[in-house]
């Protein structure tokens, strides 16, 4: 294990007035917050609270010496690490190692894309998507007895997935597994690619056909706004008994938000919670610990704007009293 001293940057942070949905996002202005720099090169950060301490599990960004193309070959990643915090305001994450390798899946064949990582009876369960030996891409699930693994993955993907970018949601002793991502996922839904689908009791399999999740504007309607049209990266969390439905856009390079009474929707779009951040991708995660809220995500600024060269960072978030998500400024050009 290799610790690593925190870098802290402080800047200003301000609700977002642009036009079209985002001028309706949030009210207030959020307050001057710490980014944390954890390590270069790791992207896509779902963070969880198990055991007291907030466990990290990114993607790891190398170096490929692929130009970017049309199917991600740029991101070439090939093991999956994790992190710790035992306290978000002493600056020191802990690397605890390699968790789980792109050799050892039996069905993978390359890129090991955002991952997430669920807790039950015991056990922890890694959910990453691969390509398979097709180059479908498909999700798979791997188990530990500790949150630091390591994990042992299954000979096989979940039956009948696909796409990107799993997140893993439990609510009322239920699990839910959200994915999806552009270019990747069945036709038909122009208006939203997300899916989600109910986890069996031994978290290994679906129950049912995933669902598309619908995002609607506030007059009720599928949600046709340009700047806030799901492109990948779902994330669920719920926050004074309302489901939120987070995601990243596609060429607007936002976080955007829309909450919901149900974890399978329809969900209401709210507004932006991140403006766009150094690199072209966006992928978040959003965990409460010690009694504040936390927003992970990640950008490509040590790496002098390589967009497959990524690091992490994390930043409070700040809800308004009516429940709304104080936007935050992610120091992108776009």
């Amino acid at each position: 294990m290799k610790k690593f001293r925190v870098f802290w940057v402080l800047i200003t942070i301000f609700a977002i007035c642009g036009c079209g949905s985002q001028s309706q996002s949030n009210k207030g202005t959020a307050p001057k917050a710490r980014y944390i720099y954890l390590k270069d090169y790791m992207a896509d950060p779902s963070a969880h609270v198990f055991n007291g301490k907030v466990y990290i599990y990114p993607s790891h960004d190398w170096k490929s010496g692929i130009t970017s193309n049309g199917n991600g070959e740029a991101f070439q990643m090939k093991d999956y690490h994790v992190f710790s915090m035992d306290d978000m305001e002493n600056g020191e994450a802990t690397d605890l190692g390699k968790i789980l390798d792109l050799k050892d899946i039996p069905w993978a064949t390359s890129q090991l894309w955002a991952p997430d990582a669920a807790y039950k009876n015991g056990k922890y369960y890694f959910y990453f998507p691969a390509r398979d030996k097709s180059h479908v891409f498909r999700i798979g699930v791997a188990i530990a007895d500790r949150p630091e693994g390591p994990f042992i993955p299954e000979s096989e993907p979940i039956k009948g997935s696909y796409s990107i970018d799993p997140c893993a949601f439990e609510d009322n002793g239920a699990y839910y597994l959200y994915f999806g991502g552009s270019g990747s996922h069945p036709a038909g839904e122009s208006y939203s690619l997300a899916r989600v689908a109910r986890l069996s009791e031994d978290m290994l399999q679906f129950t049912e056909e995933p669902r598309p999740i619908v995002i609607l504007d506030k007059k009720g309607k599928p949600n046709r706004d340009y700047y806030a049209q799901f492109f990948e990266a779902p994330w669920m969390h719920k926050y004074n008994g309302k489901y939120y439905f987070s995601y990243s856009t596609g060429n607007s390079h936002l976080l955007c938000y829309a909450t919901g009474d149900n974890p399978y929707g329809p969900f209401t779009y709210q507004g932006v919670i991140l403006t766009p951040v150094v690199g072209w991708t966006t992928h978040h995660s959003i965990v409460e610990f010690n009694g504040k809220w936390w927003l992970f995500f990640h950008d490509s600024r040590p790496s002098g704007d390589v967009t497959w060269l990524r690091s992490l960072k994390v930043v409070e978030l700040i809800y308004n009293e009516d429940g709304t998500i104080q936007t935050i400024k992610g120091g992108g050009n776009w």
